[in-house]
């Protein structure tokens, strides 16, 4: 009976749409996460009856057909980069971007890769780096025994130096720019890499050109709304319930069907 496997690919869906729900509850509070949503597609149509189909000799056309549906299929987990809120930390390194934007990252392989995560330290030469250990683009060393760090809406990067009562810029924090943001390929550990979709990397400065402005002291929170998801998951679970009752009354009507050739 086809309404068998109909409703096991509405069952299927909805597991992963629950999957789906899960990780973001998960990342609630991941620092730049950004939530994902299942988004579904139905499946080809069998047309028994074709409408617009002539009805009979004398030319008369189907109002209506009969087109009879193969169930639902995953199109895809497209993620929401709306921005989430900046909390702060009063950290000297701990960095958020509000507006467009992603920081840098340079990876041991020597490829890039993106976050909106700005929970940054120093490594032992100096260098600002991100948890892992790799170096925010383009790289900056803070001087030995500098003091007052700071970093402005721009992303300059100043210290006052010994025996120096001014401060000095020492770099400058870079921000990149996609054109699809949503086509960006999440790796773990809160970053991105570009893919086609995403189109090219534009690098620029921040707090010009549309490039958001950076905010020391401050992180990003996850964009997940907690309340909507607990929404989406009850009605995730409702609609799992209904396909396997779909299931289980196909079964029943397949039950009476042989019990008649008994």
């Amino acid at each position: 009976m086809q309404a068998l496997q109909t409703a096991a690919t509405g069952m299927a869906a909805q597991e992963l749409n629950v999957q789906v729900i899960s990780n973001n509850i998960a990342n609630l509070q991941t620092t730049g996460y950004k939530k994902q949503t299942a988004s579904f597609q139905d499946l080809i149509y069998q047309h028994v009856r074709r409408v617009g189909a002539q009805a009979s000799e004398q030319g008369t056309i189907l109002p209506v057909g009969i087109d009879i549906g193969g169930g639902v299929k995953t199109a895809g987990t497209p993620r929401s980069m709306t921005q989430g809120t900046l909390s702060t930390t009063g950290n000297d390194l701990d960095l958020a971007i509000s507006g467009e934007g992603f920081f840098k990252i340079l990876m041991p392989d020597g490829t890039f890769q993106y976050t909106r995560d700005g929970t940054f330290q120093m490594d032992a030469t100096g260098r600002i780096v991100n948890a892992q250990g790799n170096p925010v683009q383009p790289t900056i060393t803070i001087p030995n025994n500098a003091s007052g760090l700071t970093v402005n809406a721009q992303g300059q990067v100043s210290v006052t130096l010994p025996g120096s009562t001014a401060s000095s810029i020492v770099g400058t924090i870079g921000l990149t720019r996609f054109l699809n943001k949503a086509g960006l390929q999440p790796v773990g550990n809160n970053l991105f890499t570009d893919t086609p979709s995403s189109g090219p990397p534009q690098d620029g400065n921040a707090n010009i050109d549309g490039y958001g402005s950076i905010m020391q002291g401050s992180l990003e929170q996850s964009n997940v709304d907690v309340v909507s998801e607990m929404s989406n998951l009850i009605s995730a679970q409702r609609a799992y319930e209904m396909n396997a009752k779909v299931v289980s009354a196909a079964d029943q009507m397949m039950q009476s069907t042989s019990g008649l050739f008994r």
